[in-house]
């Protein structure tokens, strides 16, 4: 139907996604709703974390477009620039045409990107952790440096492969730490070379404490959870330096490792910077209704967006899957609104609580205020995930209880090599709107 305005939608991550299929819904073809994404699904980050250690295959966390976004189109490419003034967006589809298509309405739900620090040697040593590329990578490598330490005599290149150093201990780097964790000491179980070899893992980060986002007695809970596994918990310390022989410490001490994982946090995606618009901390300022100041047909929401958090005047909300998601249903009802179909209203939320998986029968979570940990915490944490992920909940189901019953596989795919997911280059889900925590 030529005669029907466009929606355009930038990034299908959390709140690209869900805009997507709600506005589908409620427009109900009465606009034509184009969602401009680099793949062709829906990445559930949360659950990456498993899928790095085994537990999941990487196809459960790909929710895929095509089904689940039922009457719109997706066009397979990354936007390079958006022109308000002429409302054209201009992208570059998967085998590098240059594309360019007007729009009515524009969502801007690009997300984030991995955020790096200037510290020397960080983005040629280390590994990133943003998609299913980086956990897939990830994987073989840790199994890797088990089996060259196995094949080695010399006992101090032996004890820098068993050493594993996580840098951020947000929801992500906790939840790396602890799932990796479990799956070196699986590895290892194989090795006879390797009975008596302590492996080593070090979870380091700037805050005073570890899942600084959550209640005191939860992060409290995840630490000594983690400490009596034998992580190693550094707080108030980062990265210096880093070598291929190893990493320098903010205290000084030099740790000779193969393995530094980058989990410090999220930055704005480039594009929002180059609207030219008004931001905060790099994010796109929007109102309560997200939409932007002096554009009423630009919209934005999730990490690409500072909303203002009606809950707590002054500030915004953080940027989590939880608010990505809700922010999609909000944005959907009023572009919908914009076009004479319901009523606009403003973003507000209640917290529901946040959960963290700590691997094996662990987990710490505090749903609607109530503060659960071990077992608990586990089934909230998990039925949580089920209830939110979009789609494949059968097979995340199947594969956790297979992990249950059955012993991991622990062998390189090689299917990922280091040179495809460089700690500096935009990854395949740049422009999801990637959101992070629960």
């Amino acid at each position: 139907m030529p005669n029907r305005q466009r929606v355009v939608i930038v990034g299908g991550g959390f709140a690209g996604f869900t805009a997507a299929r709600r506005l589908s819904r409620l427009a109900r073809g009465a606009v034509e709703i184009v969602l401009i994404n680099p793949t062709d699904y829906f990445l559930y980050l949360p659950l990456l974390p498993e899928v790095a250690a085994g537990i999941l295959d990487p196809r459960k966390v790909a929710i895929p477009l095509a089904g689940q976004c039922r009457g719109v189109r997706h066009l397979l490419a990354a936007v390079d620039r958006v022109d308000l003034a002429a409302r054209r967006v201009h992208c570059t589809d998967a085998e590098g045409n240059q594309r360019d298509l007007g729009y009515d309405r524009l969502i801007v739900t690009v997300g984030s990107v991995n955020k790096l620090l200037p510290i020397p040697g960080v983005a040629e040593h280390a590994h990133g952790f943003r998609s299913i590329a980086e956990a897939l990578y990830l994987r073989d490598h840790l199994i890797r440096q088990i089996e060259l330490a196995d094949a080695t005599d010399d006992p101090a290149e032996r004890a820098a492969r068993c050493t594993f150093v996580v840098v951020g201990a947000g929801y992500t780097g906790t939840e790396v730490a602890a799932h990796c964790q479990l799956l070196t000491l699986d590895a290892q179980r194989h090795r006879p070379g390797l009975r008596g070899q302590g492996l080593r893992w070090i979870l380091a980060d700037v805050a005073p404490r570890i899942l600084p986002e959550l209640d005191e007695r939860l992060s409290r809970t995840a630490y000594e959870t983690l400490v009596r596994r034998g992580i190693e918990i550094r707080t108030g310390t980062t990265v210096a330096e880093a070598t291929h022989e190893g990493v320098k410490l903010s205290d000084g001490e030099f740790v000779a490792t193969r393995s530094l994982i980058w989990c410090v946090g999220v930055g704005p995606d480039p594009l929002v910077e180059s609207l030219g618009l008004p931001t905060v901390k790099g994010r796109l300022l929007v109102d309560e209704y997200l939409s932007v100041p002096g554009h009423p047909r630009v919209f934005a929401c999730g990490d690409a967006a500072a909303v203002p958090d009606l809950t707590r005047p002054g500030e915004y909300t953080a940027p989590t899957a939880q608010h990505a998601t809700r922010q999609g249903k909000r944005v959907a009802d009023n572009v919908a609104a914009s076009y004479g179909r319901g009523e606009r209203r403003p973003y507000r939320h209640k917290d529901l609580g946040f959960v963290v998986d700590l691997g094996g029968a662990k987990a710490a979570a505090n749903p609607l205020g109530i503060p659960l940990s071990g077992l608990p915490a586990k089934v909230v944490t998990r039925g949580y995930h089920l209830l939110a992920v979009p789609g494949g909940r059968t097979r995340i189901a199947g594969n956790w209880l297979l992990d249950a019953v059955l012993p991991r596989q622990t062998v390189q795919l090689d299917l990922v090599r280091g040179g495809a997911v460089p700690l500096t280059a935009d990854t395949p889900e740049r422009a999801q709107g990637v959101s992070t925590g629960s």
